[in-house]
Order: C-alpha cells, then sequence, then structure tokens
C-alpha cells in the first residue's frame, strides 16, 4: 500500500484515519524548551586513575581455580 501508516485504501475517507505526522506527534508533548541539561557531564577536572588487580593476583586466581578443579576431580573421580 502506498498510502501512510498501511491503511486501507477504501478506508482513505474515513475521519478516524486521520494521523498527525511523525514530526507532529514527537512534538505534541515536549515542551518549548527542550533541550535538557546534561545530568553527567562530559569531561571535567581531574580524575584518580581507575586501580586494577596485579597481573599477579589474576594469574593466581586462575591457578586457584584450576587447582580446585583438579582436586575435585581428583577426590571424586
Amino acid at each position: 500500500m502506498s498510502t501512510p501508516h498501511e491503511i486501507d485504501p477504501r478506508a482513505a475517507g474515513d475521519p478516524r484515519n486521520v494521523y498527525p505526522s511523525d514530526e507532529q506527534f514527537y512534538m505534541s508533548d515536549r515542551p518549548a524548551d527542550c533541550i535538557l541539561p546534561e545530568d553527567r557531564p562530559r569531561g571535567g577536572g581531574p580524575t584518580e586513575p581507575v586501580k586494577h588487580r596485579s597481573s599477579w593476583a589474576t594469574a593466581m586466581m586462575i591457578v586457584g581455580i584450576i587447582l580446585l578443579i583438579l582436586f575435585g576431580i581428583a577426590l571424586f573421580p
């Protein structure tokens, strides 16, 4: 169908099938000054660097998980 909103052409004269354009629809509930202040401003002052775990702590955690799995297999064959 070539009509917007997939209206049946036989019902095009029905007054219930009058739809606003997309611009009218989305502007209908917006205030006149619809630009809001940013709640989380980008940039800003200096920040602390993110502290990650050391690579040794990560490696030890992986080794611990592998050992736990191996002990579980050894104890319950």
